[in-house]
């Protein structure tokens, strides 16, 4: 039990010294991490941790080397990763049946299983340190302090990377010093809004209340996004002391988590943070003999993404049927059970503790002028370096997608970026060397949202982006006020004619003026952003939208009734894989005289062809196209 801040000191010291040989070495053992982020759990990293300690003991060499679960590596795309300190050696794409060679060859014979390497495209080097490949080169972690590093499931790992140094300054100071200490940060809501969490914080602290909450909003909704989940998997006490020094700060003694329910792993660790940090006394009643009380709570949402909201979330803390309210009066003043309440984002709340432990100048001093600090994005689409990235406020697009993210696959040309989600615009490769920050993307036609960032190149068509995520949007809203349950459905009809080949020039002016009356009378933040992505498509793809409505024709072949697959018989050789694969039956045999030789070639009959294509996917002589 953990009752002072000398006893947090002591604690704080044996941990950190613990923590540092292990990854120093200094303990003279190997220590072997293993990446327990849900994608690399999706691969069976935690069998690939079975399988260590069981090669280990079979080779006696158990006293040599410890093996751990940490959090999520960030470079989902080449896991699942292994560590192995204190040589800081990286494998990655490691399978099970590789853990015996990693125990022979590195754990015992001191080599470099050079194989499981990662390699530059580039260079073709293969790099061992995890510092020096360029997706890590670039990042800088706040919010993502710790993941990747400690177990997520041991509080002594996590007061060793600096738990609750945070809280223990902040018990130091006044609650209006916290309060402007944040302020001066100049820290903006990560969860999309950019909303200054210092002034939030404030508002609460005016009101009058017998009672105020802290609300986590965890309710990662948007398609491709994980910032939130990964943070919670890797160190949910990060977000813990977040929550907990916001609560001092304006004077709340409860706080909630709102998960989504499809994160059983991050919920899972949040609980066992929850349940460490109250059985440790850094949660519950006169923490540190300071007389601050603080208890934490955790509420699973059902998977609808209008909870992202925060009156809605609240609406859903609440058992009621989660529906934005009218504001004012906003939350600070009167939010959870009518009692002034804050609501942040995971991301928000973990960079909380850095502030209070580093100083407000030392977050200042990254990021650009109205934008501090850092941003978690996750990377992904088409693009080489697929995952979880954590950079400075005024890092470019460019740099994002083509230095963190390695550039476009196969050769492709970019096309677009889409920031923000569903709510969020389309960019061009005009604005690659534009800064990423709150307010340059709002001015550029899309927003930063919570972080999502999905790249598109030469193959996506533009109308096709637009509609998917106005099915999305129409799926999500609650239906509560007309402009958005009405107006959204009436913009998908649209985008729906329009790649079915239907539309017609009327259909766009339709789409402009529904956008503005969506945007301008929707109750919340979901309608009023839901036109985000065809507003930018309109304005930096129209090329696209007038090929679909005058020449019926998707320049990007995506569009299934404008397109159709068709077998060039000069290259195809008769063989038949593609009939042989054909669902549909539409794929005959025709005889074909080629300029030098007599072939047997095949034949698509487009009345019958379902468009799936299966045909060309099965061709090895590249025979077949789609025009």
């Amino acid at each position: 039990m953990i009752g002072t801040i000398d006893q947090l000191n002591e604690k704080t010291a044996a941990c950190t010294k613990c923590l540092d040989e292990k990854i120093t070495g200094s303990d003279g053992k190997r220590h072997i991490v293993l990446c327990g982020g849900t994608g690399c759990l999706s691969s069976h990293s935690d069998k690939i941790k079975e399988k260590f300690d069981e090669v280990l003991a079979a080779k006696g060499l158990a006293d040599k080397a410890t093996v751990n679960i940490v959090g999520c590596f960030g470079f989902c795309s080449q896991g699942p990763f292994v560590k192995i300190y204190p040589e800081d050696t990286l494998y990655r794409l490691v399978k099970i049946e590789d853990v015996e060679e990693i125990v022979d060859v590195d754990i015992a014979g001191g080599q470099v299983v050079e194989r499981l390497l990662y390699v530059d495209p580039a260079t073709k080097e293969k790099v061992s340190k995890q510092d020096e490949i360029n997706f890590y080169k670039k990042q800088r972690r706040i919010a993502l302090h710790g993941c990747g590093v400690i177990n997520p499931e041991d509080i002594n790992e996590a007061l060793g990377m600096g738990a609750f140094e945070g809280l223990k300054k902040a018990l130091s100071m006044t609650r209006q010093e916290v309060i402007d200490e944040v302020m001066k940060s100049g820290l903006r809501g990560r969860g999309g809004g950019g909303f200054p969490a210092g002034r939030k914080w404030q508002f609460a602290y005016n009101v009058k209340a017998d009672q105020k909450y802290v609300v986590c909003n965890g309710d990662e909704g948007d398609p491709g996004a994980f910032m939130d989940r990964s943070i919670l998997e890797g160190n949910p006490l990060a977000v813990i002391e977040g929550m907990m020094i916001a609560g001092y700060a304006f004077g709340a003694s409860e706080g909630y988590f709102y998960v989504r329910a499809e994160y059983p792993i991050a919920v899972k660790r949040l609980r066992l943070a929850i349940s460490q940090a109250r059985e440790a006394g850094l949660l519950g009643e006169n923490i540190l003999g300071t007389g601050f009380n603080f208890n934490c709570h955790i509420r699973l949402g059902a998977g609808a993404f209008v909870c992202g909201e925060e009156t809605a979330l609240l609406n859903s803390i609440e058992g009621k049927r989660g529906m934005p309210r009218p504001r004012p009066p906003f939350p600070a003043v009167k939010g959870l059970w009518g009692k002034p309440t804050c609501v942040n984002n995971v991301e928000t709340l973990a960079c909380v503790p850095y502030i209070l432990r580093n100083g407000a100048d030392e977050f200042a001093s990254v990021g650009t002028e109205r934008s501090k600090g850092t941003k978690v994005f996750a990377l992904g689409g088409k693009v080489n370096n697929v995952g979880l990235v954590e950079v400075p406020m005024g890092t470019t697009l460019r740099e994002l997608i083509y230095d963190i993210g390695g550039g476009i696959p196969n050769g492709k040309k970019f096309k677009a970026i889409q920031t923000g989600g569903p709510s969020g615009g389309c960019l061009t490769e005009e604005y690659l060397d534009e800064p990423i920050d709150f307010d340059n993307l709002v001015a550029k036609g899309s927003m930063m949202g919570s972080g999502g960032a999905i790249v598109m190149d030469e193959d996506n068509c533009m109308v096709d982006v637009a509609k998917f995520y106005m099915e999305f949007i129409c799926d999500e809203s609650c239906g509560k006020c007309t402009p958005c349950r009405i107006g959204t459905k009436r913009m998908l009809e649209i985008l729906t004619r329009i790649t079915e080949g239907k539309g017609t020039m009327k259909d766009l002016d339709e789409l402009e003026e529904l956008s503005q009356t969506v945007k301008n009378n929707s109750l919340c933040a979901l309608g009023q952003t839901s036109a985000n992505p065809i507003t930018s498509t309109l304005t930096h793809f129209r090329d696209e939208y007038i090929a679909h409505i005058v020449d019926k024709k998707c320049p990007a072949h995506v569009c299934k009734n404008l397109m159709q697959y068709v077998i060039d018989p000069d290259k195809c050789i008769g063989c038949g894989m593609c009939a042989k694969n054909c669902p549909a039956s539409c794929i005959t045999r025709t005889d074909y005289i080629a300029p030098k030789h007599k072939l047997a070639s095949m034949a698509i009959d487009a009345s019958k062809c379902v468009k799936c294509g299966s045909c060309m996917s099965s061709c090895k002589f590249k025979a077949i196209s789609k025009v």
